[in-house]
């Protein structure tokens, strides 16, 4: 299991939501459970390069973080469902409205991101 190196920094809002939300998959996470998407079969097909572990530990920090529920039902084969809690939904306007500005700088962001990952190509193949 990873263990931390360095204390966080948690001197403002910024680097407070760094800390909870940093992880490739917890933003998506947040959004398909926000849409419905609850249980972890489904999250999976939703975010199909995820690996199921890096899944559910993306979860379990969003749980720790108090943003996400999960129930287990007491049923063969076990059943779980996570849910946002109320503290989670305060986040999906923060979330939409980034969704929003990379939606309408979808040209250009691509534009960049390929263009570092051409420049990082050519410079591992030039050495």
């Amino acid at each position: 299991m990873y263990e931390r190196k360095t204390t966080p920094n948690l001197n403002c809002g910024l680097d407070l939501i760094g800390e909870v939300l940093y992880g490739k998959w917890k933003i998506r996470l947040l959004w398909f459970i926000d849409q419905g998407y609850q249980r972890p079969s489904e999250l999976q097909r939703k975010i199909p390069d995820a690996s199921r572990r890096v899944l559910n530990i993306q979860l379990k920090e969003l749980e720790d973080h108090e943003l996400v529920t999960r129930k287990i039902y007491p049923v063969v084969p076990p059943k779980v469902e996570y849910s946002l809690t109320d503290f989670g939904k305060t986040v999906i306007p923060v979330i939409a409205a980034l969704g929003q500005w990379g939606d309408e700088h979808e040209d250009r962001l691509r534009d960049v991101i390929l263009k570092q990952i051409l420049i990082s190509d050519l410079h591992d193949t030039l050495g």
